[in-house]
């Protein structure tokens, strides 16, 4: 369902039902490790993807970074340039 590399790939489902009387399936919620990072300064036009290729070389790790800093929309971490986020490394 997911690629290997997703943050969702090893993620256990659950079946539930919806207010409808629909069955779907969802992921259960993920525990978020404690990850360690380098704080980083915020700069205009920055993005996760490019900070994660610039200290692991894999721009598809930008999700470690929104892990990193309990984000779940990871955008809201580069709006406002100035503010400091930690970026792990591989």
């Amino acid at each position: 369902m997911f690629l290997p590399n997703s943050r969702y790939s090893r993620v256990a489902t659950v079946q539930t039902t919806t207010s409808t009387g629909e069955t779907v399936v969802a992921l259960k919620l993920r525990q978020l490790t404690p990850a360690r990072g380098e704080p980083q300064m915020v700069q205009a036009g920055d993005r996760l993807d490019l900070f994660a290729h610039a200290r692991t070389g894999d721009a598809t790790q930008f999700w470690h970074v929104a892990d990193a800093n309990s984000a779940l929309d990871g955008r809201s971490l580069v709006e406002t340039p100035g503010e400091t986020l930690l970026v792990p490394g591989s």
